[in-house]
Protein backbone atom coordinates (compact mmCIF):
# COMPACT_ATOMS: atom_id res chain seq x y z
CA UNK A 1 0.00 0.00 0.00
CA UNK A 2 1.57 3.10 -1.11
CA UNK A 3 -0.86 5.90 -0.79
CA UNK A 4 -2.61 7.38 2.29
CA UNK A 5 -6.06 7.09 4.16
CA UNK A 6 -7.43 10.53 5.05
CA UNK A 7 -9.43 11.59 7.95
CA UNK A 8 -11.53 14.95 7.32
CA UNK A 9 -14.70 15.63 8.45
CA UNK A 10 -15.25 12.28 10.05
CA UNK A 11 -15.06 9.82 7.39
CA UNK A 12 -11.57 7.79 6.14
CA UNK A 13 -11.11 7.51 2.48
CA UNK A 14 -8.12 7.71 -0.24
CA UNK A 15 -8.15 10.49 -2.58
CA UNK A 16 -5.01 9.85 -4.88
CA UNK A 17 -4.65 11.60 -8.35
CA UNK A 18 -6.24 14.38 -10.13
CA UNK A 19 -8.90 14.54 -12.97
CA UNK A 20 -12.37 12.28 -13.66
CA UNK A 21 -13.39 11.15 -10.82
CA UNK A 22 -13.70 7.09 -10.40
CA UNK A 23 -15.14 6.22 -6.95
CA UNK A 24 -14.95 2.36 -5.97
CA UNK A 25 -17.03 1.22 -3.24
CA UNK A 26 -16.00 -2.00 -1.06
CA UNK A 27 -17.86 -4.82 -0.32
CA UNK A 28 -19.29 -6.09 3.39
CA UNK A 29 -16.12 -7.36 4.46
CA UNK A 30 -14.30 -5.42 1.79
CA UNK A 31 -11.41 -2.99 3.27
CA UNK A 32 -9.74 0.00 1.16
CA UNK A 33 -6.81 -2.49 0.24
CA UNK A 34 -9.39 -4.72 -1.74
CA UNK A 35 -8.70 -2.03 -4.58
CA UNK A 36 -4.94 -1.84 -4.64
CA UNK A 37 -4.11 -2.73 -8.16
CA UNK A 38 -6.92 -0.59 -9.20
CA UNK A 39 -5.48 2.53 -7.24
CA UNK A 40 -1.88 2.28 -8.83
CA UNK A 41 -2.98 1.80 -12.45
CA UNK A 42 -6.00 4.28 -12.68
CA UNK A 43 -4.45 7.37 -9.90
CA UNK A 44 -1.92 8.82 -12.48
CA UNK A 45 -4.81 9.55 -15.17
CA UNK A 46 -7.87 9.58 -12.97
CA UNK A 47 -9.09 11.10 -9.56
CA UNK A 48 -9.20 8.16 -7.50
CA UNK A 49 -11.85 8.23 -4.23
CA UNK A 50 -12.83 5.37 -2.59
CA UNK A 51 -14.62 6.03 0.83
CA UNK A 52 -14.12 3.57 3.91
CA UNK A 53 -17.82 3.05 4.73
CA UNK A 54 -19.47 2.44 8.04
CA UNK A 55 -20.17 -0.85 7.63
CA UNK A 56 -19.29 -2.27 10.95
CA UNK A 57 -20.00 1.50 13.17
CA UNK A 58 -23.90 1.94 12.28
CA UNK A 59 -25.87 2.60 14.71
CA UNK A 60 -28.37 -0.89 14.65
CA UNK A 61 -31.58 1.30 13.33
CA UNK A 62 -29.51 2.63 10.29
CA UNK A 63 -27.86 -0.55 9.31
CA UNK A 64 -28.97 -1.46 6.11
CA UNK A 65 -28.04 -0.76 2.48
CA UNK A 66 -30.37 2.63 3.32
CA UNK A 67 -28.27 4.10 5.60
CA UNK A 68 -25.05 3.36 3.52
CA UNK A 69 -26.64 5.12 0.47
CA UNK A 70 -27.43 8.21 2.55
CA UNK A 71 -24.22 7.94 3.77
CA UNK A 72 -22.24 8.32 0.24
CA UNK A 73 -24.97 10.41 0.15
CA UNK A 74 -23.81 12.62 2.32
CA UNK A 75 -20.07 12.01 1.97
CA UNK A 76 -20.56 12.95 -2.05
CA UNK A 77 -22.03 16.35 -0.84
CA UNK A 78 -19.73 16.84 1.83
CA UNK A 79 -16.44 16.64 -0.17
CA UNK A 80 -18.35 19.03 -3.08
CA UNK A 81 -17.60 15.75 -5.92
CA UNK A 82 -19.54 15.60 -8.96
CA UNK A 83 -19.84 13.50 -12.34
CA UNK A 84 -18.66 10.28 -10.47
CA UNK A 85 -17.66 6.79 -12.20
CA UNK A 86 -18.84 4.48 -9.73
CA UNK A 87 -17.51 1.08 -8.96
CA UNK A 88 -18.96 -1.25 -6.95
CA UNK A 89 -17.97 -5.10 -5.87
CA UNK A 90 -20.72 -7.07 -4.11
CA UNK A 91 -22.65 -4.85 -1.52
CA UNK A 92 -20.31 -1.68 -2.60
CA UNK A 93 -22.21 -2.41 -6.33
CA UNK A 94 -25.63 -2.44 -4.39
CA UNK A 95 -24.78 1.19 -2.74
CA UNK A 96 -23.66 2.31 -6.08
CA UNK A 97 -26.80 1.10 -7.79
CA UNK A 98 -28.90 2.59 -5.15
CA UNK A 99 -27.02 6.12 -5.39
CA UNK A 100 -27.34 6.22 -9.19
CA UNK A 101 -31.02 5.41 -8.92
CA UNK A 102 -31.44 8.38 -6.05
CA UNK A 103 -29.20 10.64 -7.90
CA UNK A 104 -28.61 10.22 -11.90
CA UNK A 105 -28.15 13.60 -12.61
CA UNK A 106 -24.16 13.25 -10.64
CA UNK A 107 -23.43 9.59 -12.44
CA UNK A 108 -21.63 9.70 -15.55
CA UNK A 109 -20.96 5.74 -15.49
CA UNK A 110 -21.44 2.55 -13.49
CA UNK A 111 -19.42 -0.01 -12.96
CA UNK A 112 -20.65 -3.14 -11.23
CA UNK A 113 -18.64 -6.31 -10.15
CA UNK A 114 -20.17 -9.07 -8.45
CA UNK A 115 -22.69 -6.69 -7.31
CA UNK A 116 -25.74 -7.57 -5.06
CA UNK A 117 -29.04 -5.98 -5.70
CA UNK A 118 -30.56 -8.72 -7.43
CA UNK A 119 -29.68 -12.40 -5.80
CA UNK A 120 -26.75 -13.14 -3.59
CA UNK A 121 -25.74 -16.37 -2.17
CA UNK A 122 -24.81 -14.08 1.39
CA UNK A 123 -21.85 -16.20 3.42
CA UNK A 124 -21.63 -19.17 0.93
CA UNK A 125 -25.38 -19.94 2.15
CA UNK A 126 -24.76 -18.95 6.41
CA UNK A 127 -24.15 -16.01 8.49
CA UNK A 128 -21.19 -15.61 10.23
CA UNK A 129 -20.20 -18.02 12.86
CA UNK A 130 -18.48 -16.07 16.05
CA UNK A 131 -15.02 -17.95 17.82
CA UNK A 132 -14.51 -20.40 14.66
CA UNK A 133 -11.07 -19.51 12.31
CA UNK A 134 -11.69 -22.13 10.79
CA UNK A 135 -15.06 -21.61 9.29
CA UNK A 136 -13.82 -17.90 8.43
CA UNK A 137 -10.93 -19.30 6.68
CA UNK A 138 -13.79 -21.26 4.78
CA UNK A 139 -15.75 -18.78 3.90
CA UNK A 140 -13.04 -16.37 2.77
CA UNK A 141 -11.60 -18.61 0.69
CA UNK A 142 -15.02 -19.22 -0.91
CA UNK A 143 -14.86 -15.77 -2.07
CA UNK A 144 -12.20 -16.74 -4.47
CA UNK A 145 -11.38 -19.36 -7.28
CA UNK A 146 -8.13 -19.10 -6.18
CA UNK A 147 -8.27 -19.94 -2.22
CA UNK A 148 -4.53 -19.00 -2.49
CA UNK A 149 -5.68 -15.71 -2.34
CA UNK A 150 -6.91 -15.37 0.52
CA UNK A 151 -4.25 -14.50 2.80
CA UNK A 152 -3.74 -15.41 6.03
CA UNK A 153 -3.46 -11.50 6.95
CA UNK A 154 -7.04 -11.44 5.10
CA UNK A 155 -8.43 -14.25 6.87
CA UNK A 156 -7.18 -13.15 10.38
CA UNK A 157 -8.64 -9.58 9.48
CA UNK A 158 -12.30 -11.18 8.30
CA UNK A 159 -11.74 -13.30 11.88
CA UNK A 160 -11.39 -10.05 13.85
CA UNK A 161 -14.67 -8.35 12.35
CA UNK A 162 -16.85 -11.44 13.28
CA UNK A 163 -15.22 -12.18 16.79
CA UNK A 164 -17.34 -9.05 17.50
CA UNK A 165 -20.55 -9.44 18.36
CA UNK A 166 -21.79 -5.78 17.49
CA UNK A 167 -19.85 -6.17 14.33
CA UNK A 168 -21.61 -9.16 13.97
CA UNK A 169 -24.60 -7.72 14.26
CA UNK A 170 -23.92 -5.41 11.53
CA UNK A 171 -23.05 -7.50 9.00
CA UNK A 172 -25.99 -9.51 9.88
CA UNK A 173 -28.78 -7.18 9.15
CA UNK A 174 -27.15 -5.06 6.19
CA UNK A 175 -26.71 -8.51 4.56
CA UNK A 176 -30.43 -8.87 5.20
CA UNK A 177 -31.04 -5.55 4.26
CA UNK A 178 -29.32 -6.38 0.68
CA UNK A 179 -31.07 -9.53 0.10
CA UNK A 180 -34.58 -7.33 1.12
CA UNK A 181 -33.82 -4.66 -1.25
CA UNK A 182 -34.01 -5.73 -4.44
CA UNK A 183 -33.58 -2.88 -7.53
CA UNK A 184 -34.36 -5.52 -10.53
CA UNK A 185 -37.66 -3.06 -10.93
CA UNK A 186 -35.49 -0.02 -11.24
CA UNK A 187 -32.77 -1.10 -13.31
CA UNK A 188 -34.46 0.06 -16.74
CA UNK A 189 -34.48 3.55 -15.86
CA UNK A 190 -30.98 3.29 -15.81
CA UNK A 191 -29.52 5.27 -18.52
CA UNK A 192 -25.69 5.89 -17.95
CA UNK A 193 -22.77 3.55 -19.44
CA UNK A 194 -22.51 0.34 -17.21
CA UNK A 195 -19.79 -2.02 -17.42
CA UNK A 196 -20.33 -5.44 -15.66
CA UNK A 197 -17.09 -7.48 -14.74
CA UNK A 198 -17.99 -10.90 -13.02
CA UNK A 199 -16.02 -13.90 -12.11
CA UNK A 200 -17.33 -16.65 -14.10
CA UNK A 201 -17.06 -18.96 -11.11
CA UNK A 202 -18.70 -17.01 -8.61
CA UNK A 203 -20.28 -18.39 -6.58
CA UNK A 204 -21.68 -15.77 -4.66
CA UNK A 205 -23.50 -14.06 -7.56
CA UNK A 206 -23.47 -16.55 -9.95
CA UNK A 207 -23.07 -15.94 -13.87
CA UNK A 208 -26.95 -15.72 -14.09
CA UNK A 209 -27.20 -12.32 -11.70
CA UNK A 210 -24.37 -10.70 -14.44
CA UNK A 211 -26.49 -11.79 -17.11
CA UNK A 212 -29.92 -10.72 -15.64
CA UNK A 213 -28.03 -7.08 -14.81
CA UNK A 214 -27.23 -6.93 -18.55
CA UNK A 215 -30.89 -7.85 -19.37
CA UNK A 216 -32.45 -5.27 -17.22
CA UNK A 217 -29.80 -1.92 -17.42
CA UNK A 218 -30.05 -1.17 -21.06
CA UNK A 219 -26.94 0.87 -21.74
CA UNK A 220 -24.59 -2.29 -20.04
CA UNK A 221 -22.05 -4.39 -21.43
CA UNK A 222 -21.22 -7.67 -19.42
CA UNK A 223 -17.57 -9.33 -19.70
CA UNK A 224 -16.23 -12.29 -17.59
CA UNK A 225 -13.18 -13.63 -16.35
CA UNK A 226 -12.37 -16.81 -16.04
CA UNK A 227 -10.77 -18.93 -13.69
CA UNK A 228 -12.06 -15.74 -11.24
CA UNK A 229 -14.88 -16.01 -8.31
CA UNK A 230 -16.58 -12.85 -6.69
CA UNK A 231 -13.47 -9.83 -6.82
CA UNK A 232 -11.93 -9.57 -10.11
CA UNK A 233 -10.33 -6.85 -9.04
CA UNK A 234 -8.62 -8.53 -6.01
CA UNK A 235 -7.96 -12.22 -8.24
CA UNK A 236 -7.29 -10.97 -11.60
CA UNK A 237 -6.11 -7.47 -11.80
CA UNK A 238 -4.73 -6.95 -14.94
CA UNK A 239 -7.69 -8.35 -17.11
CA UNK A 240 -9.65 -6.22 -14.43
CA UNK A 241 -8.36 -3.18 -15.60
CA UNK A 242 -7.92 -3.48 -18.50
CA UNK A 243 -11.20 -3.90 -19.41
CA UNK A 244 -12.10 -1.19 -16.82
CA UNK A 245 -9.42 0.98 -19.00
CA UNK A 246 -10.85 0.59 -22.18
CA UNK A 247 -14.27 1.04 -21.01
CA UNK A 248 -13.28 4.54 -18.91
CA UNK A 249 -11.94 5.52 -22.62
CA UNK A 250 -14.54 4.56 -24.85
CA UNK A 251 -17.17 6.43 -22.50
CA UNK A 252 -15.00 9.36 -21.71
CA UNK A 253 -17.37 11.87 -23.67
CA UNK A 254 -20.60 10.66 -22.57
CA UNK A 255 -22.69 13.44 -20.93
CA UNK A 256 -24.96 13.57 -17.50
CA UNK A 257 -28.53 12.36 -17.56
CA UNK A 258 -30.30 15.36 -16.73
CA UNK A 259 -32.31 15.01 -13.79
Amino acid sequence: MNYSIKHEDGYQFIDEGQGEIVMMLHGLFGALSNWDAVINTFRDQYRVIIPLMPVYEMPPREAGVEGLTAFIEKFVTDRHLSELTLVGNSLGGHIALLYTIKNPENVKRLVLTGSSGLFENAMGGSYPKRGSYEYIKERVSYTFYDPNVATPELIEECFEITNSIPKCMSIVQIAKSAQRNNVGKDLPGIQVPTLLIWGLNDTITPPTVAHEFNRLIPNSELHFIDKCCHAPMMEHPVEFNQILAGFLQRTKDVALVEN
